[in-house]
């Protein structure tokens, strides 16, 4: 019987979402993030009694329950890939404020994100975001950035760990990939491990805050191949970024343009996340 509040409730703000306009629903994204957020908290505290990457499962679970209010759906191609027992730096395209739903749909174990220092002075979902083990860089203060990131390279081959980057560096719905920034490709190379692109298709059937659009929809999440970096140097790191801009570009266009309607067929070595 202790279950039916929550079900009712969970029903009520099914039809309340049913109702709302697109800029209402972004709204009530941001709330879900900021109770998620405390409520995660909480959780992980109680579990591990601080800030570690094993935190990264508890905040998962939260956040991927989001996908069934707002109706949305994640095709996940290849996603062994990312489940390797290796550590490896993750890069994937970044569209919106929903790309926190994509991240988590895929995320694999023992994965820190990187972000901007900003981030964590918005309260708790600041505070879910370092419980997590998030690592923070100043972008105002390069050296200091630097000297973040190749601690990081060190770290994540002694404690085998995975390293998620959005190499556009800002959020990004135009259609198309913005060129990348190098930093993401330096990591690797120094720290002498693979690249694993990430390619999310585009969120503007069902997601354009300049139409105040948020419907229900598909994602399509493409894990490509990785991209050894063994025996390369920081001199290579222009070439390494180019072929993987072009192959990620050449992925986003190409997925982007399939049909993305729910109840579309999935092809090879493709799984429709729960």
């Amino acid at each position: 019987m202790e279950l039916w509040p929550c079900l009712a409730a969970a029903l009520l703000l099914l039809l309340l979402l049913v109702q709302l306009s697109g800029a209402a629903k972004v709204a009530l994204y941001c709330a879900l993030c900021f109770a998620m957020s405390v409520m995660a908290s909480a959780v992980c505290l109680l579990r591990h009694g601080g800030r570690t990457v094993e935190n990264m499962s508890i905040i998962s679970w939260f956040v991927r329950s989001f996908k069934y209010f707002y109706g949305l759906r994640f095709k996940v191609r290849d996603q062994h890939r990312l489940q390797e027992a290796r550590p490896c730096v993750i890069v994937s395209n970044h569209q919106s404020i929903l790309d926190m739903m994509g991240l988590m749909e895929v995320l694999p174990k023992r994965c820190l994100q990187i972000a901007k220092r900003e981030l964590l002075f918005l309260g708790p979902v600041g505070l879910i975001m370092y419980l997590g083990g998030v690592v923070f860089i100043n972008r105002q203060r390069s050296s200091t950035a630097r000297t973040v990131m190749a601690d990081l390279g060190e770290r994540m081959v002694r404690e085998n760990l995975k390293v998620w980057i959005y190499p556009e560096g800002t959020r990004n719905d135009n259609g198309d990939l913005l060129p990348f920034k190098k930093g993401a490709f330096y990591l690797a190379v120094q720290a002498q491990v693979p690249i694993v692109p990430v390619v999310y298709s585009s969120f503007s059937s069902f997601y354009n805050t300049k139409k105040k659009l948020f419907t229900s929809g598909t994602v399509t999440v493409q894990v490509l191949e990785a991209i050894p970096t063994s025996g390369l140097t920081m001199a290579d790191v222009p070439a390494l970024v180019d072929t993987c801009h072009r192959a990620m570009r050449t992925t986003f266009l190409h997925i982007s343009k399939t049909p993305q309607e729910n109840g579309a067929t999935a092809g090879p070595g493709v799984q429709l996340a729960q």
